[in-house]
């Protein structure tokens, strides 16, 4: 139940939590019961996109999407520390660790949110791609209010003002914008999440093409038919 307070104190609040991390309070912790929440809540997720392919995807599923998300983060979370301190942030590496992970944390809480609404249209359209579009449209949506409330967040705790320069919020956008790119990349690198109709199962699939290729894809197939 710690790991839920600590979640509950995030979305209740943001104030507070961002004033403990600011202070350095039970940093570790936070990292823990964010870890623990946010792979609790993703896999959930992923076991009800994964359901529309059978158990096995289901169950592949459950493991790759809490590790799509903490993936990305370890692959670009040293850039963003790294450059930031570079230019003049006093922060330490638990704190830029906890501000993202509050990231991961509320996009996994919105996910498993929209968790009935996905359920819903999985058992009653049969649409292989309808039911992949939904699905972008969700992952892009909670993405955004994410990166949204990071900017904000991180911005508070290493106290942004007129004076700081300039190129410590460049960098700030430019990382959000390489987190977006990484994130989604390794996504199509991970897939299959949801199968495809009329395939066997495969845990991996060839790296071909690149995710924007296969969304616009989708797009025709679902307007225009095959």
């Amino acid at each position: 139940m710690e790991h839920f307070s600590t979640l509950i104190l995030l979305l209740r609040d943001r104030t507070i939590f961002l004033e403990e991390v600011r202070q350095g309070k039970k940093i570790e912790s936070k990292i823990l019961s964010l870890l623990v929440v946010s792979s609790l809540f993703f896999a959930i997720y992923g076991a009800i996109i994964g359901s529309s392919s059978g158990w096995q995807q289901m169950l592949v599923s459950m493991a790759k999407l809490p590790a799509l998300y903490l993936l990305t983060l370890l692959i670009c979370l040293p850039t963003l520390y790294f450059f930031d301190i570079l230019f003049g942030s006093k922060a330490d590496f638990r704190q830029y660790a906890v501000l993202s992970l509050t990231t991961v944390s509320v996009i996994s809480v919105l996910l498993f949110s929209f968790a009935p609404v996905t359920l819903f249209f999985l058992i009653s359209i049969r649409s292989y791609h309808f039911f992949l579009l939904l699905n972008v449209a969700i992952f892009g949506l909670t993405g955004f209010i994410g990166v949204r409330l990071f900017y904000s967040g991180i911005r508070s705790v290493m106290n942004f003002t007129e004076d700081t320069p300039q190129i410590r919020n460049r960098l700030l956008l430019f990382w959000l914008t390489l987190y977006g790119l990484v994130g989604s990349q390794l996504g199509w690198t991970l897939r299959p999440f949801f199968g495809s109709p009329g395939q066997p199962f495969q845990l991996f699939r060839e790296v071909e093409g690149n995710f924007y290729s296969q969304v616009l894809h989708s797009i025709f197939s679902l307007l225009f038919g095959n």
